[in-house]
């Protein structure tokens, strides 16, 4: 297995692995990565923190530019797990806050995205399909969180219509939907959260079990399950009652 992906499952046996790495806690998914075999495991970040394991190589990435991706692209032509998780959280509500504040969360977290999926898709078809894994939010389906909400709404559809897309090359897509993470981003939240190895382990099944979108905690669930019912219960303080 051969992972790549940015910082700022085991899929058909053994290669190589991709992360965008950042507040989210991907060092859970080097873990549990390794730990399932990974030959290699790309991290990358805008600035780049060398790893002691030799299976883990740092790259320099910024999902906004798109020489830099194609610089990496040359490099890390051999994995077959790409995981998307570039993020820009910028808070404030849509109607204030400056249009060039959306602008930039759009970039990151959608098509910053696309950038990757769009160059890493060749690759992954000539290393016999793999997989690109996304990862959505609880926001994904929950109103109230600005632009970095519609950001993760435009996610879920894009990595929707990517499936179709790929289906002929046999690239699995999974998106990836989960609330609060025990990090210090939510740290002063008064909400369930769940642990980054937790999340980590469920994904990384998912994965393996061929799955197209995982739900990862009950909150989550409880999103997607409103969506069949009035709108108003989508508001994300209904959601975390």
């Amino acid at each position: 297995m051969r992972a790549g992906g940015e910082r700022d499952g085991p899929h058909r046996g053994r290669g190589r692995a991709g992360h965008r790495w950042g507040s989210w806690p991907w060092t859970a998914f080097a873990d549990a990565l390794l730990r399932k075999g990974a030959a290699k495991i790309y991290a990358t970040a805008r600035k780049p923190e060398p790893s002691e394991n030799p299976r883990i190589v740092a790259e320099a990435l910024d999902v906004t530019d798109t020489k830099c991706v194609q610089s990496l692209v040359e490099r890390t032509g051999d994995v077959n797990i790409v995981f998307n998780n570039a993020g820009q959280l910028i808070q404030g509500p849509l109607l204030t806050s400056p249009l060039e504040a959306a602008r930039a969360t759009f970039d990151t977290n959608v098509f910053g995205a696309l950038r990757i999926a769009q160059v890493y898709v060749p690759i992954l078809a000539r290393n016999g399909g793999g997989a690109l894994v996304n990862i959505h939010s609880l926001l994904s389906w929950a109103s109230g969180a600005g632009a970095y909400g519609a950001s993760k709404a435009a996610l879920w559809s894009l990595t929707n219509s990517l499936r179709l897309e790929l289906a002929a090359q046999r690239t699995q897509v999974l998106g990836v939907h989960v609330g609060f993470v025990d990090t210090e981003m939510v740290a002063s939240l008064n909400v369930p959260k769940i642990s980054p190895d937790g999340v980590a382990e469920t994904v990384l099944e998912a994965l393996s079990a061929g799955q197209n979108e995982v739900l990862v905690d009950p909150i989550t669930e409880k999103a997607k399950a409103a969506l069949s019912g009035p709108v108003e219960d989508l508001a994300l303080n209904r959601l975390t009652r």
